[in-house]
């Protein structure tokens, strides 16, 4: 049988190689150092929450599902008719990401050392890494593939950053990925220490300046430019009348 594996340089680069399968949702695949079950690579290269190419006149159309056992891409409930007797799971979504309940994924894959969530009461896990921009302050564990932030008893924020970074080839590579982001998360701590002092000091200079602002002295433009105040009128004496007869 044929199936597809993992290249060094990119976790989801498809290679061709000769490997032993033993079919079934539940079964494994056996490849050069590690095993993996048939569906977890066409799980994760799925796109999910389409709509559905069969039922599109139907309101209940959006693909959140997956077969174990046909791995024929992302299914719609009205699909899973087709798939009575299977292994189907349901696929949902937090902040525009992929994620899969515990419950329903852990008596077929192993899920060790990939960080879970709890999200609407139900604790999940992500199918593939979601990288950060920056590193946080003050966290000492990071994702050894994409270098997300964790907690210190996991090793992999995903499914596919797992599958990624436990293959033989990937050790030394993911190794040295995570001492790179050690260090780039220090350097840029210090440098953001650095500019906080500097802008602290620029602002406690500009306050000590403005304190007591200088008034600077009146010029005669000033002066004639500046609005008089009209006078009260005054009617002309009714005395100043002079008639003549």
């Amino acid at each position: 049988m044929i199936e597809k594996a993992v290249d060094r340089e990119s976790p989801f680069k498809e290679l061709n190689i000769k490997i032993r399968r033993t079919m079934g949702g539940g079964g494994t695949v056996e490849e050069e150092g590690g095993r993996w079950p048939p569906w977890q690579r066409p799980l994760l290269s799925t796109n999910f929450f389409v709509q559905c190419k069969y039922h599109a006149d139907s309101h209940r159309n959006e693909c959140n599902m997956y077969c174990l056992d046909c791995m024929s891409g992302a299914l719609c409930s009205l699909c899973l008719d087709r798939h009575r007797g299977h292994h189907p799971i349901q696929i949902r979504r937090s902040s525009y990401h992929d994620v899969i309940r515990v419950s329903e994924i852990q008596k077929v894959l192993d899920l060790t050392g990939v960080q879970t969530y709890i999200i609407n009461s139900a604790r999940v896990v992500f199918l593939n890494e979601r990288p950060q921009p920056r590193p946080r302050k003050g966290v000492t564990n990071n994702c050894e593939v994409c270098g997300r932030s964790l907690l210190d008893s996991f090793r992999f924020c995903s499914l596919g950053c797992k599958m990624a970074g436990t293959a033989p080839d990937r050790k030394r590579k993911n190794k040295i990925l995570h001492e790179a982001m050690k260090i780039k998360s220090t350097t840029e701590s210090d440098t953001d220490e650095s500019y906080t002092s500097i802008s602290r000091g620029s602002e406690k200079s500009n306050v000590t300046h403005s304190v007591i602002p200088s008034t600077p002295p009146p010029t005669a433009a000033s002066l004639s430019s500046a609005k008089r105040r009209k006078g009260i009128p005054h009617r002309a004496p009714f005395g100043s009348l002079t008639l003549e007869f």
